[in-house]
């Protein structure tokens, strides 16, 4: 049995949207046998523009039933059925999250017909409902209300089971045996992007490396990195989308690609070089930076070498360049509090206490009294100078040798005179006598604030690479 569903929302995020509508029809493999349907309360203003598309507006739903009176018919028509909807997340997204506010735990088998429409009619020029329906002459009225979309998803079901169902030989019973197979792959595997079949997912190696999300004309959406590709890639399939734009992304991933980087840290460089080169669609946070709060060093007006933190290219002076990027404001915060502490540095100074006179550590006898003037300029300052040799690196040229792609090589991550120049992979037999050796090993890539905290926190990591220093 399964039960075809349809709902309209005040917005595309179950978070924070509800349901107005929602259509239900019963199909038990043959026909359609029963179906509901009902306008439902949001308890909020529906959105202009909601109403324009769906033509729903507040004073139709001012009388309708709120979702917890109708919860129960849901679950009714839906109990022991295959939960199936066109792009089945959002449908299904939005049931979950109006149950779960009610304290319910909404559990069904999902089945969506954009994939059995990819499975069973392929090579059509879209597969949203609207040209779908109009490819194969289903009727279609009512665009964008419950009622009508359900209805024709319904009646694409019906059609597509019955694309599906061959006779061989006279033999009932084979044909609906291979529309079962059909079904029961595409229930297990509806959680993949409609282009993506189970078989590609299967063959993704479970290694360290950076995968590619494609659309259907083949350009870059997305690129991401693992230590396990496959299981990486699953996890993103697997998560509950919060938004019409995520489920979107899903929707359009239609290819996968992949390089193998062998570990860890070769992969996150490749991934963020590849990033800032491709600018994917879905990469906008780390293609403009990951890394986007600084700490920054000037010296005031009485001598005094002062740290701050700030948003990079928006502190007070945007003449300062940081000596070194971290995620955000709390880490920033959290990483001076530690070089407070571990160089007897003034909080003040440091930007972490607001006052005009002494900071809290100057009255618990922990700061020396920089803030107030008692602790003369230059011995202060020769502990901030400890504390800013601490951001770099402990070696201003070193080569990292790590594990390669496959058994007898190794790669190479190269950094001369504190500039990250590029990595590489070499035989495990390979001889380098200097630097340049090494060099000549790698293939370059673009050095920037990114990179240097990557490599960064790997150094501090208790990492098994080899560390060769140059001086």
């Amino acid at each position: 049995m399964y039960a075809i569903v349809d709902i309209e929302t005040t917005g595309g995020q179950p978070h924070q949207d509800k349901i107005t509508e929602i259509a239900i029809f019963i199909h038990d493999g043959e026909k359609i046998v029963d179906k509901y349907h009902t306008l439902v309360n949001p308890e909020r203003p529906i959105p202009y523009f909601i109403t324009q598309l769906t033509g729903i507006k507040d004073d139709m739903v001012l009388e309708a039933p709120k979702f917890y009176e109708v919860a129960k018919e849901i679950v009714e028509f839906t109990e022991g059925k295959v939960f199936v909807a066109h792009n089945v997340r959002f449908d299904y997204s939005f049931l979950k999250k109006e149950f779960g506010d009610l304290g319910f735990s909404f559990q069904r088998k999902t089945l969506c017909t954009v994939r059995l429409s990819r499975s069973l009619i392929p090579g059509l020029p879209s597969y949203s409902l609207g040209k779908l329906c109009q490819s194969i002459d289903i009727p279609l009225s009512q665009r964008h209300r419950a009622i009508g979309d359900a209805e024709a998803t319904a009646l694409l079901f019906d059609k597509l089971l019955k694309i599906n169902r061959p006779v061989v030989d006279g033999n009932m019973n084979m044909a609906a045996e291979n529309t079962t197979q059909v079904l029961k792959k595409e229930i297990k595997t509806s959680l993949l992007p409609p282009a993506i079949s189970k078989e590609q997912v299967d063959a993704l190696p479970m290694v360290p490396g950076v995968y590619y999300f494609h659309n259907e004309a083949g350009e870059v959406i997305y690129v991401g990195k693992s230590i396990n590709i496959k299981k990486r890639i699953i996890q993103h399939f697997n998560i509950d989308y919060k938004s019409r734009k995520s489920l979107d992304f899903k929707n359009s991933i239609a290819d996968i690609t992949y390089e193998l980087m062998g570990n860890e840290l070769v992969a996150l460089l490749f991934e963020s070089s590849e990033i800032k080169r491709m600018k994917p669609q879905y990469n906008r946070q780390q293609r403009r930076s990951v890394f986007n709060t600084g700490i920054f060093v000037y010296e005031d007006s009485n001598g005094y070498k002062r740290l701050s933190y700030g948003t990079i290219n928006k502190a007070d002076n945007e003449s300062l360049t940081p000596i070194i990027a971290l995620s955000n404001h709390f880490k920033a915060k959290g990483f001076l509090f530690h070089k407070v502490a571990k160089y007897n540095l003034c909080q003040k100074l440091c930007d972490l206490y607001k006052t005009n006179g002494a900071c809290f550590d100057y009255q618990v006898h922990q700061c020396n009294g920089a803030c107030i003037g008692k602790e003369a300029p230059e011995e202060y300052n020769k502990r901030v100078d400890e504390a800013i040799d601490s951001f770099t690196y402990e070696h201003n040229s070193f080569v990292l040798i790590g594990k390669g792609r496959e058994p007898g090589e190794k790669s190479v991550v190269v950094v001369e005179h504190g500039t990250y120049l590029g990595f590489g992979f070499v035989d495990e037999t390979f001889t380098a006598h200097n630097l340049n050796d090494f060099k000549g090993a790698i293939q370059r890539y673009n050095d920037n604030k990114d990179i240097q905290q990557i490599i960064r926190n790997h150094m501090r990591s208790k990492h098994k690479d080899k560390v060769i220093i140059f001086e």
